[in-house]
């Protein structure tokens, strides 16, 4: 059995590698870690969806979206923990163009 893939896969897992540092981007510090995951799931089938509408060879299979979707959030995720975190790429990304609004602060006269 050979396994192939095309130019559309290709650059769907190198998409895959920088959505991290895109969500790192849109988002600051102090945001929940829960909605940084789902904004990394919505881009990763984003990504699974493009990757197969674009596929050149054969017509738009839900199925394999849904697989490279998967794919896709993976290799974010383990991008993210393996190779952004541990060397200060996604603290920079995040410091860069989404500033965190500061709270107020209440002042008490003693």
């Amino acid at each position: 059995m050979t396994v192939t893939l095309d130019r559309a896969y290709w650059l769907g897992l190198l998409i895959s590698v920088v959505l991290p540092v895109l969500v790192g981007l849109v988002t600051t510090r102090v945001t929940a870690p829960g909605t940084k995951a789902v904004l990394l799931l919505a881009l990763s089938t984003l990504n699974g969806l493009l990757v197969e509408i674009l596929h050149p060879v054969q017509g738009f299979n839900l199925g394999t979206a849904v697989v490279f979707a998967a794919v896709s959030f993976g290799i974010g995720v383990l991008a993210h923990f393996g190779l952004y975190k541990p060397t200060g790429l996604a603290a920079r990304a995040q410091d860069s163009l989404v500033k965190a609004q500061p709270s107020p602060v209440e002042y008490r006269d003693a």
